[in-house]
C-alpha cells in the first residue's frame, strides 16, 4: 500500500479514536470520511458552520469625492450654486477641457416689435451712415446662441481657469416676405476669459467669482453699415441663495479715429452693466441694466427685463422681453428704442 494511504488510514484512526472518545454517535461516524470536504460539511452539519463575520460597512467617501457634499461645500449655505458649476469654481473639482458648456442666454423670440425700427443707421463717422432709408418693418425675430470652452485649469495652484467664449445673436426680418425676409443685423463676440475663484461670505452673501477678459464685438458687415469694438472687462459675480448679481464694468479699447466705425459708443451702450437674476421655483426674472457712467447729455444706457416661464422639465421656457434705451444691437448703438418679445428659451441667467 502506497505511504501516502497509510498515512490517511493512520490519520482518520487517530481522528475517530480521539472523537469516538469525545463525541456521540454521528460524531464518529464523521471521523470516519476520508474526504476532507465532505468530513468537513458533515462535522458542519452536526455542530454548526463558524459564524460568518458581518459585512463590512461601506466606508464613507471623503467629502471630495461626493458630489453632493462637495456642493455644500461650494455653495457655503447648503444649496446648490450655479455659479459655482457655471465657471468650476470648486478646485477640488475641475471637469476636463474643451467640454462644450452653456454661457449668457439662449433664446428664440418668434416675434418682436419696436417703437422705433432703425431703418437710416448713422454714426459719428461719415463713412458709417447710411444715406438712404432701408425697407425695414417693425415686427421681426430674433435669436441667440451663446456658449464657452474651458481651456485651461488651475493656471495658479488651485486658482485661475481659462476660458473661451462665443456668443451671436440675429434680429431677422422673417416677417417681411415682400423684402426677401433679410437678416437685418447680426452680432458676433468672441472673448476669452481669465476667472478667479473668491471664496468670500458675508452671512448669506456669497462673492463667488472675478475675471478680466478680452471681448470682440462686430456685425462682420461692410460700411456703411460695419460696427464693431474691443472691451477689456472685468466681472464680478455674487449670490444670494436664489439671487445672482454680475457686475460686468468694461474699458473700451482705442481705435483709429478714422477707421472707428462707432465713435464715442461707450457714451450710448455705457462702460458696465450689472445682470441681477431672482429665481421663483422654476421662474427666472432677470434685469440687465448699462450706462454710460457719464452726467448730462453723456447720460445714456438701456434695461432689459426678461421672464423665463417653465414649459417643459427644467429647460424650456416660455420667454417674455422687454427692452428700452440704447444699444439693443450693435447697428442701433446710437438709436433709442423700446422694444417687446415674447418666445422661447433653453437657456437662461
Amino acid at each position: 500500500m502506497p505511504a501516502r494511504s497509510l498515512l490517511t488510514l493512520s490519520r482518520i484512526a487517530l481522528t475517530g479514536a480521539l472523537l469516538g472518545q469525545a463525541l456521540p454517535g454521528q460524531a464518529a461516524e464523521c471521523s470516519l470520511i476520508a474526504d476532507d470536504s465532505k468530513r468537513l460539511a458533515c462535522y458542519d452539519a452536526q455542530f454548526g458552520g463558524p459564524a460568518k463575520a458581518p459585512p463590512a460597512a461601506a466606508s464613507p467617501s471623503a467629502p471630495e469625492d461626493n458630489p453632493s457634499t462637495r456642493q455644500e461645500v461650494a455653495s457655503g449655505n447648503g444649496l446648490r450654486s450655479r455659479m459655482t458649476d457655471a465657471w468650476d469654481l470648486d478646485p477640488a473639482h475641475q471637469p476636463a477641457p474643451f467640454e462644450i458648456r452653456a454661457y449668457k442666454p439662449t433664446y428664440l423670440l418668434f416675434g418682436t416689435y419696436t417703437d422705433n425700427i432703425n431703418r437710416q443707421p448713422t454714426s459719428g463717422n461719415s463713412a458709417n451712415t447710411v444715406t438712404t432709408p432701408l425697407d425695414l418693418r417693425a415686427t421681426e425675430a430674433q435669436f441667440q446662441l451663446s456658449f464657452k470652452t474651458k481651456l485651461w485649469s488651475n493656471i495658479f495652484g488651485n486658482n485661475g481657469n481659462l476660458w473661451a467664449g462665443y456668443t451671436q445673436s440675429s434680429r431677422w426680418q422673417v416677417y417681411s416676405g415682400d423684402i426677401s425676409r433679410p437678416f437685418r443685423e447680426t452680432n458676433y463676440e468672441p472673448e476669452v476669459i481669465l476667472v478667479f475663484n473668491t471664496p468670500y461670505s458675508l452671512g448669506d452673501w456669497h462673492w463667488r467669482m472675478a475675471s478680466i477678459g478680452l471681448n470682440h464685438q462686430s456685425n462682420g458687415r461692410s460700411n456703411p453699415l460695419s460696427r464693431s469694438w474691443n472691451r477689456a472687462i472685468l466681472h464680478f459675480g455674487i449670490e444670494h441663495r436664489d439671487l445672482s448679481i454680475q457686475i460686468r464694468p468694461w474699458w473700451r479699447i482705442p481705435e483709429n479715429e478714422n477707421s472707428d466705425d462707432n465713435p464715442r459708443i461707450q457714451n450710448y451702450v455705457g462702460r458696465g452693466e450689472i445682470i441681477v437674476a431672482q429665481r421663483l421655483g422654476e421662474h427666472v426674472l432677470s434685469l440687465q441694466a448699462r450706462h454710460s457712467l457719464r452726467s448730462g447729455e453723456n447720460s445714456r444706457g438701456s434695461a432689459k427685463l426678461d421672464w423665463a416661464i417653465p414649459l417643459s422639465g427644467s429647460h424650456l421656457k416660455a420667454h417674455l422681453s422687454l427692452f428700452s434705451g440704447y444699444g439693443e444691437s450693435l447697428i442701433d448703438y446710437n438709436h433709442r428704442q423700446t422694444m417687446i418679445g415674447a418666445g422661447i428659451s433653453l437657456i437662461d441667467w
